[in-house]
């Protein structure tokens, strides 16, 4: 099994491209648009430590932005334990992160991240 502690460079761009979206959307106030972002950024950078706790991170300021609670209180644990769980390799594949999903549930991955991750030449586990 192999580690890895920061994002692949080939992913890289793909993860930075849906953060300065987030941040873009987030700031024309189209939070929802935003909040996908935040998201797709999750399910491309789960896999690695950094990457996967930055986005969570970024879900608990949203949470606190939006003064929604329950993402604040959903973020936390998942800000805590999400790093770890990268770290020794027990991700669930597509979980978007959010405090409206179980943290442990896989989910199917959309057909335009798969292309992504294939173009990085990343296979999904």
């Amino acid at each position: 099994m192999k580690f890895y502690t920061s994002i692949p460079e080939s992913l890289k761009p793909f993860y930075k491209v849906e953060l300065d979206k987030y941040r873009t959307e987030c700031s024309n106030g189209n939070l929802n648009i935003a909040w996908n972002h935040l998201e797709r950024a999750h399910i491309i950078g789960q896999k690695y430590p950094y990457a996967h706790t930055f986005v969570h991170w970024k879900m608990l300021q949203f949470g606190i932005k939006i003064k929604n609670g329950k993402e604040v209180m959903g973020q936390i644990p998942r800000l805590i334990f999400g790093g770890v769980k990268s770290f020794v390799g027990k991700i669930p594949v597509g979980n978007p992160g959010g405090a409206n999903v179980p943290p442990l549930k896989p989910f199917p991955i959309e057909k335009e991240l798969k292309n992504i991750f294939t173009k990085a030449g990343i296979k999904l586990s």
